[in-house]
């Protein structure tokens, strides 16, 4: 017997839905431990849960694009950025794209074109990176992707977030990691955390959920709280 859904998909659309669609909205989603940790032995995976997971996909259902650090899809094994049949018949009857587009960040470019990330992709993807990246890296990738040049030495956030808008891409969403949540918080271009607090301790070197950001003090409110069991996941907003 398969295991009821811990939130009713009206109540999670009622927590998460942008009012506007058509106005830029770049939010995050993520996870962590409740000593702030972001990874459980260097994954995510290790801390989240089938309540986490209801709320992982619907984000991604709302989403115009799901942007990416490179770092995050190597380690958690990304694949193509497919929705399932019945998240594809909700946006298709919403008048939205099939799929959203992947947006993926990388100063090195260290992507392997041949990925099913880009192979199986059902819309073509897009790379963003900086004017000091490999040449030759950019011309393979370009084969398999839309590579975008945004900042000198460094991916730009905001020039990352006005191509997407010149793409009609306004709902943005984040994944992480953590390195590209600081980037994007650090330069004040996030609108929008969801975090989910998962119920452990994780101690050690894991990760914290921003790495290596530089100081910013920004103020949110919270607009969304969901529990299932001891998991809790708030939405806040600047």
């Amino acid at each position: 017997m398969s295991q009821r859904p811990a939130f009713e998909e009206t109540e999670l659309l009622a927590t998460y839905q942008v009012a506007d669609r058509s106005r830029a909205h770049l939010r995050a989603n993520m996870i962590s431990s409740l000593d702030g940790a972001a990874t459980h032995q260097g994954l995510s995976g290790g801390l989240n849960g089938p309540a986490d997971k209801q709320v992982f996909d619907l984000l991604r259902r709302l989403a115009d694009v799901i942007i990416v650090g490179a770092g995050t899809v190597r380690a958690e094994g990304y694949g193509a950025m497919r929705l399932d049949a019945a998240d594809v018949a909700w946006r298709h009857a919403q008048g939205l794209t099939d799929h959203p587009v992947f947006a993926i960040v990388s100063g090195r470019l260290d992507l392997d074109p041949t990925s099913p990330v880009f192979t199986e992709a059902p819309v073509r993807p897009l790379v963003f990176t900086h004017a000091g990246s490999p040449t030759a890296q950019r011309t393979r990738l370009s084969e398999v992707a839309e590579v975008v040049v945004c900042g000198e030495q460094a991916v730009d956030p905001a020039a990352l977030r006005l191509a997407l808008l010149s793409r009609n891409l306004p709902q943005m969403l984040t994944e992480g990691g953590p390195h590209l949540l600081g980037t994007l918080a650090g330069a004040g271009v996030l609108d929008e955390l969801c975090l989910t607090i998962s119920p452990v301790l994780e101690g050690g070197d894991a990760i914290r959920l921003t790495r290596d950001a530089p100081p910013v003090h920004t103020t949110m409110r919270l607009t969304g709280l969901l529990r299932a069991g001891d998991m809790v996941m708030l939405r806040y907003q600047r």
